[in-house]
């Protein structure tokens, strides 16, 4: 039997914001909910150039010592196109080639990248197709780690580009280069000095990362990230002669029209009217924000539905909380029990009386 109990949160109308690009494809996404804000084409599927090092960084960072020093092979004989011109025989740390690979997109850092990681190109490509597909990159093939299509490039569309970076985004080291501008290195053979071909970075002050492409099939690719005010965005254009502009401009729209909301706590919670568990304490284990537009506040709705558990114990799933944007369902998180409520002392009772607890 379940226990349904509604919440509903009101607030007040605002201002709609025209969202236009020169892409062919482009995809404004909140990077924590996921949430598209705006978009043109977002699944459409094209060669996407070198913004797919961003799955070649994020898979070496997941499946390697990028401290271990490796020495470079053979295989950078092979790269063409943009370059960090490393040599055979120089020695550097795998993180080293990741900045490389990020901040000059150099292709010859990608195949350096694959075989200290996996021994091999190809083993290494099935990496980042294994990652594609656990988080959720339905429209992706990857066929080479640099993204150049002269033979068989990487496919993808600008939303599995914004779910990569939003994915990416959440590992400490991969945030750390990605926002790097500058790059100094020292080997046995030579001594770099990189500088982020991520103009916005220099630019526009709420940057916060990102990766450029282009070659002659795919033309102008970028992905971006920005942030302010607790509002983590990213930006995905396909095909676009003026792509830092446009991902500059859809970032202030979004800015000024959308606030993040703490619409769930982790932690107890108090459903008001539920008093089949009054002796117990109800919790969630996650946190849940959103971005609201202020005309979207007074159609956001919190459905609680209670299953009324004969047997349970401590750590027993009792229920859910749906979350609703008018008809739209946009969230769902689990309700949990903890059996018996604990008991207050006289000291935390008086703490709690000031705290209005």
């Amino acid at each position: 039997m379940k226990k349904l109990i509604f919440l509903l949160i009101l607030f007040l109308p605002f201002k709609v914001f025209a969202y236009e690009t020169n892409a062919k494809a482009f995809i404004l996404m909140d990077m924590d909910s996921g949430r598209v804000i705006a978009g043109k084409d977002v699944h459409y599927v094209q060669s996407v150039a070198s913004i797919s090092k961003i799955m070649t960084a994020i898979v070496a960072i997941e499946n390697s010592d990028i401290n271990k020093t490796i020495t470079v092979g053979d295989e950078v004989l092979k790269a063409y196109g943009s370059g960090i011109y490393i040599r055979v025989g120089e020695k550097l740390r795998i993180k080293d080639l990741l900045y490389g690979l990020m901040l000059r997109s150099g292709n010859d850092a990608a195949l350096a990248i694959s075989v200290a990681v996996s021994n091999d190109v190809d083993s290494f490509v099935k990496l980042m197709n294994e990652k594609a597909k656990e988080i959720g990159m339905k429209d992706t093939t990857f066929n080479n780690p640099s993204g150049l299509d002269e033979e068989n490039g990487n496919f993808s569309s600008a939303y599995d580009m914004a779910l990569l970076m939003s994915y990416a985004m959440k590992n400490e080291v991969f945030r750390k280069i990605t926002s790097t501008k500058d790059y100094t290195l020292k080997t046995n053979k030579n001594v770099y000095k990189w500088h982020n071909k991520n103009k916005l970075l220099s630019t526009y002050k709420y940057t916060t990362g990102g990766k450029t492409g282009y070659t002659k099939i795919a033309k102008r690719t970028l992905v971006t990230s920005a942030s302010k005010d607790d509002v983590n965005l990213s930006v995905v254009t396909i095909n676009d002669g003026d792509d830092f502009n446009d991902h500059k401009n859809l970032y202030e729209e979004a800015f000024n029209e959308y606030a993040s909301y703490s619409i769930l706590n982790k932690g107890f919670i108090n459903i008001i009217g539920e008093d089949y568990y009054k002796n117990d304490l109800l919790y969630l284990k996650n946190n849940f924000k959103y971005l609201l537009r202020e005309d979207e506040k007074d159609i956001l709705k919190l459905k609680y539905e209670i299953n009324k558990l004969k047997k349970y114990k401590s750590g027993d799933k009792t229920g859910v909380v749906k979350v609703y944007l008018g008809d739209s369902l946009i969230h769902k998180e689990d309700i949990f029990v903890k059996k018996g409520k604990e008991k207050k002392s006289f000291w935390d009772k008086i703490i709690s009386f000031f705290k209005n607890d």
